[in-house]
């Protein structure tokens, strides 16, 4: 396959597995990649706990890493999460050592543009896939003058933190395909088949960013009764409710129905994030699969998942859509 993304990726499919946070782990990322696509390490990885220690949280980090390394030796990337102030964020030193000393060649970089971190990990030989939360053309503009190799257009299809403005898939791609000059870009949101994927290329995106076609395969350590409650869900039955820092959408349950009438009842949505139990919601609800302590999010795509299948089918499918 002739693709620019795959050339500055090292990778055979310009299709990037998301990093799901807890809901990832080196069988996953390892099964991406030896498909032929490029699986992301999350933030707590192969974890079932968190830990207030900085040192434990990076040991276990590398851990997870040497472990996906003994699964593949095709490239995979990391999450990369700098909140742009140094004074407080303790993370992202140790995070930049790590990526180095483990000779990571991709970082999926989330947050605020860097300039001088952009140019660091540059200059240690990283790839830079820049994905901004909430896109815009200003900061894909910024990105590309930064010198982003890959900027991804997330639409507000997808799962997890959707972004701030209800912008959708069809319009952001096309937006910042247009926006910037020579930076290729990447669809997120809403993308599970060769129908989703082919519309993508369409609008001008040269890659795919997936998360929920990946959380639903065999590899993926989510709870199997999240996963069978999704095969059976469609984009109607999913929750929508106001959250930090926007919105949060989940399959419906104990808890998320309760976040609904909250929501319905015109609580804020830092009152809805805290009754979530926040980010932790996420893992209660999609790792340990309890539903009345947490919330399972999905992208809309979910629509069209009717099996859990291997990895490397999941690949096959989406492939079935990218222009050759």
């Amino acid at each position: 396959m002739t693709n620019r993304i795959c050339d500055i990726l090292g990778i055979e499919k310009p299709i990037i597995q998301g990093p799901l946070l807890w809901l990832t782990d080196a069988k996953l990322v390892a099964a991406v990649s030896n498909a032929g696509g490029l699986g992301m390490l999350g933030f707590n990885a192969g974890q079932t706990t968190g830990t207030k220690s900085l040192d434990e949280t990076i040991e276990r980090m590398r851990t997870e890493i040497h472990k996906t390394k003994a699964l593949t030796d095709k490239p995979f990337g990391l999450n990369f999460g700098p909140t742009g102030d140094p004074k407080t964020d303790t993370f992202t030193r140790p995070t930049l050592e790590l990526i180095y000393a483990e000779k990571i060649p991709v970082v999926a970089y989330v947050g605020p543009i860097v300039p001088t971190l952009f140019k660091e990990l540059h200059e240690h030989g990283v790839k830079i896939v820049y994905r901004y939360i909430t896109p815009s053309v200003e900061n894909a503009q910024e990105a590309e003058a930064n010198g982003a190799d890959v900027i991804v257009a997330t639409g507000f299809d997808e799962g997890g933190t959707v972004p701030e403005r209800t912008v959708g898939t069809l319009s952001i791609v096309p937006l910042l395909a247009d926006a910037v000059d020579h930076t290729p870009i990447m669809a997120a949101g809403g993308i599970t088949d060769a129908r989703t994927a082919k519309a993508a290329f369409a609008l001008g995106a040269e890659g795919v960013y997936c998360g929920t076609a990946f959380l639903m395969s065999q590899e993926s350590r989510m709870a199997e009764n999240i996963k069978q409650q999704g095969v059976t869900t469609n984009a109607d039955d999913m929750l929508m409710y106001r959250s930090e820092p926007a919105y949060y959408r989940s399959l419906p349950g104990e808890l998320p129905n309760h976040l609904m009438e909250m929501n319905q009842a015109g609580a804020t949505g830092q009152e809805i994030f805290k009754a979530s139990n926040a980010y932790d919601g996420m893992r209660q609800g999609m790792l340990v699969g309890d539903l009345s302590k947490g919330y399972a999010s999905f992208g809309l795509g979910i629509s069209n998942i009717h099996a859990i299948d291997a990895v490397q089918t999941i690949v096959d499918r989406i492939s079935a859509g990218i222009p050759a």
